[in-house]
């Protein structure tokens, strides 16, 4: 599909379970990628959904596949009902990464669900989605797959940061587009911050009043994953065997544990950028006031905040991209960044 106009709505569930983002875009192709974000709104999960979803490392593939039909008909709702309440008719494509239930790259293995074929009958448009796959078939990490958007549509920053459920970089060496996951951010900050009785911790406020543990933030500090090279990725799987082993070993306040983990997570985000470099920060722990803030105490550098919509949506907004480079068939998906054998425009295709 070659033209010079798009109008599509990117889907995005990301490990944090802060919901479903779904952004209406429309794209222009000239000299270069250029975008305009239309509409643009989360739904948060319901409790019995965001249960499900932070357990589907426990369940056997044909407990999956059974959630994965019943959450391809929840998706198909949410979308539906964004594209009523907008007024959406005319639809190029949905792009939807799908929720991440099973990302083992060094098992050939990764599972989005919510991306069969019933959601573009149940939505009625055509649906790009299940971008991971592919490139863990051709032995790549299946991610980050957000650095194609970076490249395309951020290229005036030295560095594209997002703090998410985990924190990932992505930026331009000598012409090459290199991106990684550098650490766990929200996937852990939520959990600690739930046992209290919270969403997430506003600001870092519940975070700002513990105190830093030394041992526990050398211990953090020396994992195996941060001395690795890239490309290299994490995961829930990873996070529940390795970071809350330690975390809970400790035993310290959650205050005190928020704290520590705050500074490990300023720590490594800081070792992996330049000094003076100008880096956009985007993903929900931008609204982190105080994690930001021990960011910048461990280097100088021009901090970018963009605006809202991109700080909430920018994954969305780049989902959307790479279904559109799919409809054009042109390259979504960075052997320089995921370790595939060949760059590749990844993705499937489906039609009401």
């Amino acid at each position: 599909m070659i033209k010079s106009s798009y109008n599509i709505v990117g889907v995005m569930s990301g490990t944090s379970l802060d919901g479903i983002d779904l952004a209406h875009i429309t794209f222009e192709i000239g000299k270069k990628w250029t975008f305009v974000i239309r509409n643009a709104e989360t739904i948060p999960y319901p409790e019995c959904w965001k249960q499900k979803l932070s357990n589907l490392v426990s369940f056997d593939l044909k407990t999956l596949k059974s959630i994965d039909e019943e959450y391809t008909f929840y998706l198909s709702t949410v979308i539906n009902d964004f594209l009523r309440k907008h007024q959406l008719h005319h639809i190029d494509a949905i792009c939807s990464h799908g929720h991440t239930a099973l990302h083992q790259p060094e098992k050939k293995l990764t599972y989005q669900i919510g991306n069969l074929p019933a959601l573009s009958n149940l939505t009625r448009n055509t649906v790009v989605c299940d971008f991971r796959k592919q490139d863990i078939e051709f032995n790549g990490q299946g991610a980050p797959l957000v650095p194609i958007g970076d490249r395309l549509l951020f290229s005036e920053h030295d560095y594209c940061i997002n703090l998410g459920g985990f924190a990932n970089i992505s930026s331009e060496v000598n012409q090459t587009r290199i991106a990684f996951d550098i650490c766990p951010v929200n996937i852990v900050m939520n959990l600690f911050a739930e046992k209290l009785g919270y969403n997430y911790d506003k600001g870092g406020k519940i975070a700002k009043s513990g105190l830093l543990d030394e041992n526990l933030l050398n211990q953090l500090n020396n994992l195996d994953y941060y001395s690795l090279k890239p490309p290299k990725s994490l995961g829930l799987e990873w996070v529940n065997s390795i970071i809350i082993p330690i975390l809970e070993e400790f035993k310290l306040s959650e205050e005190h544990i928020l704290r520590t983990f705050i500074e490990h997570i300023a720590i490594q985000i800081a070792k992996v950028f330049k000094t003076d470099s100008r880096v956009l920060f985007t993903g929900g722990g931008t609204f982190n006031g105080f994690l930001l803030e021990r960011i910048k105490a461990q280097k100088e550098f021009v901090l970018v905040r963009p605006s809202k919509d991109i700080i909430e949506f920018k994954e969305a907004l780049i989902f959307g991209l790479l279904g559109v480079l799919k409809l054009r068939g042109e390259v979504n998906c960075l052997s320089s960044v995921t370790g595939a054998d060949f760059d590749h425009s990844s993705g499937v295709t489906y039609y009401p």
